[in-house]
């Protein structure tokens, strides 16, 4: 199947607000409107704990904070490793008889008790706690893009949780806390300060973890000197090449290995409680590099914890910093190459509002070019997942089971980047023919589950409007069943494209 060619045209506003800033109209929702789009994304961002899911909330039972589900992991793989260990020491003892050549045995004699397969249970299997936690955590997710009005904000949120990503493929623990990071060090300050936001992600356990600073021991330090360990700059690295200066910006190797120095120490306490209660972040002073250090031509004295929260205060207000952040959200919002005046004016916000995420997202808003740039870019797999799920129905209620697939088969798979930079965010990441072909297939399975479809022509004008082009619009209505009309609807340029 081919792509979807962008047009060339003025954009429709209102289509601007559900696939540009947002995550796809659902039926009525575009005369929620009233005219005035963009005033419609500026009260997504005056609504007060927009992004937050609270754990109070009876529709999120299942979720836990980040450190009682590393603590049940811990649990529960130690159990099972102490069920193990019992098994082993369990086996009988035949270890002489096997010992026996079979040639030393007459032929004639066969063993008294036969080894016998293991016998079948009915007992269905257990799902492992951090596969329980996930499911818990991605349902949520879901939910809360499909209740969204427009979108804006869990876009926001999308947008920094794949900018300061972890995966699920690094560690059990990680998949156990995944949708806690999330819900704890991206949606709380995702409209508040970019410093706020950077100390709180780099402070994650799940963070830590995914980069390996748990591994990471001053040279000099007394838990270096006793144990031969030494640095790991993973962390270091990634925060200045990916979540703050950006590539090119000017830092050095040695920056690098000064800033893992000032790192050492930030850690995770282990199951045995050692350094503090399983599961939460902790500072190790004994793996902590001593004295001074260096980092971009400014020395942070010795300061235990403080030294590298100093350091990531002065990284998130450095005018890098800011540029790379406006090339980002220009980036994503805007087309896959910005104009540089839109990624300029973006940059000036944030120096002058020290990083306000509120404001940049205000600006980004108030742009001309984000409403006259032609809807070029392709949804990712889970901006196309959520549009399907917010024009045809949510799907299974609380089983995210078929939503996950479909993320799977797209290339997407939920918290699981290829990388430490995230998962791609140009049109040309998505747009192959394979992918294509997958979403006409994910396409067809949503229309055929979808209920009460009604004409497939009223959708188009509920979900497209007056942007549907004649060829789309012919297409659909030479549809041979509503089913068909719904799936080359879900498949049309102007719903893939944003």
């Amino acid at each position: 199947m081919a792509v979807p060619a962008p047009s060339s045209l003025p954009p429709d506003p209102v289509l601007v607000a559900f696939n540009r800033f947002g995550l796809g109209a659902r039926p009525g929702d575009r005369e929620m409107l009233a005219g005035d789009p963009r005033g419609y994304l500026r009260a997504e961002l005056r609504q007060p704990d927009i992004a937050m899911i609270s754990l109070d909330d009876p529709a999120y039972a299942g979720l836990l904070g980040s450190t009682p589900a590393i603590q049940a992991s811990m649990a529960a793989n130690f159990q099972l490793k102490r069920e193990r260990m019992a098994a082993a020491a369990a086996q009988p003892a035949t270890a002489s008889a096997q010992a026996v050549p079979a040639q030393a045995m007459p032929a004639q004699i066969t063993p008294a008790h036969p080894v016998l397969a293991p016998a079948p249970t009915d007992k269905p299997a257990v799902p492992q706690v951090e596969a329980t936690l996930f499911r818990a955590e991605a349902q949520a997710r879901f939910d809360k893009a499909i209740r969204a009005k427009a979108g804006f904000v869990e876009r926001l949120v999308c947008f920094w949780s794949n900018h300061f990503c972890v995966s699920v493929a690094k560690d059990i623990l990680i998949e156990a806390s995944a949708g806690a990071f999330e819900r704890e060090a991206i949606r709380p300050f995702v409209l508040g300060r970019f410093a706020d936001m950077l100390l709180a992600v780099e402070h994650h356990p799940a963070m830590l973890l995914n980069l390996d600073n748990q591994q990471s021991v001053g040279p000099d330090s007394r838990a270096g000197s006793n144990r031969k360990r030494g640095l790991n700059e993973n962390l270091a690295r990634e925060i200045l090449e990916l979540h703050t200066l950006g590539v090119g910006s000017g830092y050095s190797q040695a920056d690098v290995t000064s800033f893992a120095r000032i790192l050492t120490g930030w850690t995770m306490a282990g199951r045995d409680g050692r350094l503090g209660e399983p599961g939460n972040f902790v500072f190790n002073a004994n793996a902590h590099e001593p004295g001074d250090a260096v980092l971009l031509g400014k020395t942070y004295p010795a300061g235990g914890m403080g030294q590298a929260e100093a350091a990531l205060n002065d990284i998130a207000r450095h005018p890098a910093t800011a540029l790379h952040i406006a090339t980002k959200l220009a980036r994503h919002f805007i087309a896959d190459t910005p104009p540089p005046s839109a990624i300029a004016r973006l940059a000036k916000v944030f120096a002058k509002t020290d990083g306000n995420l509120r404001a940049l997202a205000a600006a980004l808003i108030a742009m001309p070019e984000a409403w006259s740039t032609p809807l070029a870019k392709m949804r990712s797999p889970f901006e196309y997942v959520v549009a399907i799920r917010r024009a045809t129905g949510p799907g299974p209620a609380n089983d995210p089971g078929q939503s996950l697939g479909w993320l799977n088969a797209l290339g997407e798979p939920l918290w699981q980047p290829p990388g430490p930079n995230g998962f791609p965010d140009g049109a040309d990441g998505w747009a192959s023919a394979e992918g294509m072909k997958t979403r006409l297939d994910i396409a067809w399975q949503a229309a055929r589950q979808a209920r009460d479809i009604g004409n497939p022509n009223d959708m188009l004008d509920a979900l497209i409007g007056p942007a549907a082009s004649p060829e789309t619009r012919q297409a659909i209505a030479r549809a041979e069943s509503k089913q068909q009309g719904l799936a080359l609807l879900l498949m049309a340029p102007e719903f893939q494209r944003r």
